[in-house]
């Protein structure tokens, strides 16, 4: 039954936020269902903290003074006492035993690519024009026939992305995945305030201005949905998290899953040596013992560049958001008040004024909340990260072609280069500014490509090696 004005009134009032309702007159019944979900999925004494910014502010600053590296593996393996051999072998013991699950953060339009779809369904392949999703669905088919199991996919969508990204699934046959293999569910939201009076906006008359509540968002979507509780009866042990924009992801790599359980990690993290001090990604450090990550724009230069022994950057580790979580610190967590904290943006959010024009700002004018999945890592008892090579497992999909980094040209091209690098691993050749493109159901990596290969084939022409 739908909520009365009276009763959204009596919710509204103690938060001096009765102003949403102020078109509810001229609301028909649906538009009122609406709205009233809206405003009864928000708590709103949550929401008046958040504005009130009453929490102390972090000093980034005197954290990185202190900082050191977490207990690290690098790319070759060095830094822990087993070797890449035992790593693999037992992260194939749990890909065997089923322990394993995946969750795909898939929230994302591609607005900043000038597509208007969600991000998955972005047309990557070199050759074959497969999109993001396909890609990710080859990988997890191929390693399930490898091991012998097979591994549920979890595909956390947002408003804007779900019913496409469901409607993509249905038409593609789910990619030749068991529907069953698949859980779509949706992250939750939060809304804008107005950044100088903290009142509610809204987007219609009938809708408040919402938006995702970030990646962190998704232990609370998957408590919510009840993908703990299925991951649990199901017997799965630790869950791999990805992000859609990265075609080369390491997907269930078992090199990552053995270095997170030979060192009891609950939360293991991939990242990247940086190429410079002050490179725009997160810092991942130590401090007092406890893992976090350090974005950026809140280190400071003088932090950034400090130097080891040897000379090397001291900070050097970047997040690329890939993660390996045990589930059961996920569930120890997922009621934690402290362990995801909002964090504010500033954003430009068209609105509804008081006369029902929409006003488009032309400058910041509202903070939105969002929450971020590495600050779980303070919260594990035990880290690790796992330094990968660029070139062999980040080309984030983010920006139009024309900008400085992260393009569809330049990821494409890091997928050629790589498929080109497992080819002549194999003893074969590319003749020079010939595209090659393999997908993970023909070889997951160089050693199955060799076995399937000519001996020292010769490739003179683009060439897409299908399923």
């Amino acid at each position: 039954m739908t909520a009365t004005r009276d009763e959204l009134t009596a919710l509204l009032a103690p938060y001096d936020q009765t102003h949403i309702l102020r078109y509810w007159d001229e609301l028909d019944s649906a538009s009122r269902d609406q709205l009233a979900a809206q405003v009864q999925a928000i708590d709103l004494a949550e929401l008046a903290d958040l504005v009130s910014g009453a929490e102390e502010p972090t000093d980034y600053a005197a954290m990185a003074r202190g900082a050191t590296l977490p207990l690290a593996v690098s790319a070759d393996g060095s830094g822990v006492p087993w070797s890449v051999a035992d790593a693999r072998q037992r992260g194939e013991e749990a890909l065997r035993a089923g322990e394993i699950a995946v969750v795909l953060v898939a929230g994302g339009q591609g607005t900043r690519l000038g597509f208007d779809s969600p991000k998955g369904m972005f047309p990557i392949g070199p050759i074959s024009e497969r999109t993001l999703f396909q890609i990710f669905a080859d990988r997890l088919i191929a390693t399930g026939r490898r091991y012998g199991v097979t591994i549920p996919w979890y595909i956390m969508t947002s408003d804007a992305t779900d019913a496409p990204t469901r409607d993509y699934f249905e038409a593609n046959d789910y990619f030749g995945i068991d529907r069953d293999q698949v859980v779509i569910f949706k992250q939750g939201t939060m809304p804008a305030v107005d950044a100088a009076s903290g009142k509610l906006l809204l987007a219609e008359q009938d809708s408040l201005a919402l938006s995702p509540d970030g990646h962190g968002g998704t232990l609370t979507a998957l408590a919510r949905h009840g993908c703990l509780d299925r991951m649990h009866a199901a017997g799965h042990r630790h869950l791999f998290y990805f992000q859609v924009d990265n075609p080369l992801v390491t997907l269930c790599d078992p090199e990552f899953i053995g270095h997170h359980l030979l060192s009891s990690s609950e939360m293991t993290s991939q990242v990247i040596r940086k190429r410079y001090p002050t490179e725009k990604v997160g810092n991942v450090v130590e401090v007092d013992g406890r893992t976090h990550v350090i974005e950026y724009s809140d280190l400071p230069d003088e932090a950034a560049e400090m130097t080891d022994e040897s000379g090397g950057l001291k900070l050097w580790a970047g997040s690329i958001a890939v993660h390996l979580f045990d589930i059961a610190f996920l569930a120890r967590e997922r009621n934690s008040s402290t362990s995801l904290p909002f964090h504010r943006a500033s954003k430009k959010v068209p609105y509804l004024d008081a006369n029902a024009n929409l006003v488009e700002p032309s400058s910041p004018n509202a903070t939105k909340f969002e929450k971020f999945i590495f600050d779980l890592l303070p919260a594990a008892e035990q880290t690790i990260i796992c330094e990968v090579e660029p070139a062999k497992a980040f080309a984030p999909v983010k920006n139009a072609d024309g900008a400085e980094a992260d393009t569809p040209t330049l990821a494409r091209q890091a997928m050629v280069d790589l498929h080109r690098a497992w080819i002549e691993d194999a003893g074969g050749s590319v003749a020079t500014g010939v595209k090659v493109e393999i997908n993970a159901q023909f070889a997951l990596d160089p050693a199955q490509l060799q076995a399937k290969l000519p001996a020292e084939v010769s490739v003179d022409a683009d060439r897409y090696w299908d399923a």
